[in-house]
Order: structure tokens, then C-alpha cells, then sequence
């Protein structure tokens, strides 16, 4: 699949955020800190895939 310079510049920054969380979450191992960044990583999981499948639906040059 073909894709535009918005869709690649969008997942790279979910994509870092959610690494962020999961370092921060391994980090904090055993502490309730850990559970909530992981949560909040598998949230931003289910809204990067909103977010680039509506992206897809809207962009002429991906759809």
C-alpha cells in the first residue's frame, strides 16, 4: 500500500509515543505507575489505528 508523507509522519508519533509508554512501563515495573502507561500505550494503540484508518478513508493520494 502506497502511501502519503502525512500517513508516515502521524504513525512515527503514535508509534513514539507508545514506545515512550512501554519504556516507562518496564521502567516501573511492579509500581501502579507501570499499569496505568500501559494502559494508556494499548489506548493510543486503538487511536493510532482510528486515526490512520480514517486518514486512509480521507487522503486521496492513500485511499
Amino acid at each position: 500500500m502506497k502511501t502519503c508523507r502525512r500517513f508516515t509522519t502521524l504513525r512515527a508519533e503514535y508509534e513514539r509515543e507508545i514506545g515512550f509508554m512501554i519504556a516507562h512501563s518496564e521502567r516501573h515495573e511492579g509500581r501502579p505507575a507501570a499499569k496505568s502507561s500501559a494502559k494508556q500505550a494499548a489506548s493510543t494503540k486503538a487511536r493510532m489505528a482510528r486515526a490512520l484508518g480514517s486518514h486512509v478513508g480521507r487522503c486521496p493520494e492513500c485511499g
